[in-house]
């Protein structure tokens, strides 16, 4: 129609916790108990073994990231790289720079797996500090002590009856890191009640864009 506008869209990618993110202290004054990071801009690809198939990707999944993929509960790290457990047959491609995006992993993985790129579906959360058990242990019933939940360990899970993928990384400053990959419809909601639930701690905010 002659003289009718045309709204402008912007199709830039914005973080699912653009608004829930105010960055500084939270909650208890003092020594912070509790680090919570958003990480942002990384690639993230669901590889998902088709029928018969697991150990045809397992092998595709060996020579390109020269480390095998997980079979069980667990986070393993390439050299630029992390393969993370996400249920039978099946695990996430964490990596940063388009080097093994959906596109690159897509020959890698023809005729054995499907793939599924979950990078802007997810949020990417890291908790850590000396009271980074206490406070998950509000909200999971995963049990995380160092003797049951060591460095790697992984679980497809809920928190606060949200479903979440979560392992345990490499100790930070001899504390303890917990990642927690989220759907992003429901990043902020989990991240305000990790926030309640570790303000008697006294929480640090912030985001990165380095993998944990």
């Amino acid at each position: 129609m002659e003289g009718a506008s045309v709204a402008d869209f912007s199709w830039d990618i914005r973080s699912p916790l653009d608004r829930a993110l105010v960055a500084g202290p939270y909650g208890a004054q003092g020594d912070a108990g509790l680090a919570l990071t958003e990480i942002r801009d990384f690639d993230l690809v669901q590889v998902m073994a088709r029928r018969g198939k697991a150990r045809e990707t397992v092998k595709a999944a060996t020579a390109r990231f020269g480390i095998a993929a997980p079979e069980t509960p667990k986070a393993v790290a390439a050299a630029d790289a992390t393969l993370i457990w996400s249920g039978p047959d099946q695990f996430l491609v964490l990596s940063k720079g388009g080097r093994h995006a959906l596109e690159m992993l897509a020959p890698v993985f023809a005729g054995s797996a499907s793939l599924s790129d979950q990078s802007h579906a997810r949020a990417l959360i890291s908790v850590s500090g000396d009271k980074a058990r206490a406070t998950l242990a509000k909200l999971s019933s995963i049990d995380l002590h160092a003797d049951a939940f060591a460095v790697g360990a992984a679980a497809a899970t809920s928190m606060d009856h949200t479903s979440i993928t979560l392992w345990r990384g490499d100790d930070r400053n001899g504390q303890a890191v917990f990642n927690l990959l989220v759907f992003a419809t429901f990043a902020e909601s989990l991240w305000h009640t990790i926030l309640d639930s570790a303000a008697e701690y006294g929480v640090t905010i912030g985001h990165s864009e380095d993998l944990a």
